[in-house]
């Protein structure tokens, strides 16, 4: 299978967000809550500041997974990275972060952050492996994040972090 990432257009709106709500279902089945809030749509968060990427599968597949970068003056942040579930574990996330650190260092950013649950393996440590590390909030951005996961209730299942790569 061929795949590629491009910029989202507002034709890929609906399907980002069906893979969001689609890769949500591993942590409502690991945590089983009572409720989890839906994904986001697509054009909510292409409207945001910052830039919405997307991983095609080719014509048969269409959108397979996204990954969203907000930013905040210098910050850039990673908020959401999402592969459809039957499409995990075959370097999709992977490339997908990639390509967001080179985005980001070319729109002129030296960082690239992100929050993320410490102890689920396919959080923390996927993205150490990418050369992210644990970092303190040091900014009101970040500390901002943070309430906002509080409000959420995320933290109920699990330790949440903060962290960072410094894009070369």
């Amino acid at each position: 299978m061929t795949v590629g990432i491009r910029p989202a257009t507002p034709a890929d709106h609906q399907a980002i967000e069906q893979v969001e709500n689609d890769a949500d279902q591993l942590l409502i089945d690991r945590f089983s809550p009572a409720r989890w809030e839906p994904a986001p749509t697509g054009a909510s968060r292409a409207a945001e500041p910052g830039f919405l990427l997307v991983l095609e599968g080719g014509e048969q597949q269409g959108v397979i997974g996204f990954v969203h970068v907000i930013t905040n003056g210098p910050l850039a942040h990673l908020e959401q990275l999402a592969v459809r579930v039957d499409h995990g574990r075959r370097g999709h996330g992977g490339r997908l972060v990639d390509a967001a650190k080179f985005e980001a260092r070319n729109r002129g950013h030296r960082t690239l952050t992100l929050r993320t649950y410490a102890d689920i393996p396919w959080n923390a440590s996927f993205y150490a492996k990418r050369g992210f590390v644990e970092v303190e909030s040091r900014t009101e951005f970040h500390r901002g994040l943070a309430a906002v996961e509080e409000r959420l209730g995320l933290p109920a299942w699990g330790r949440r972090i903060l962290m960072e790569a410094v894009l070369r």
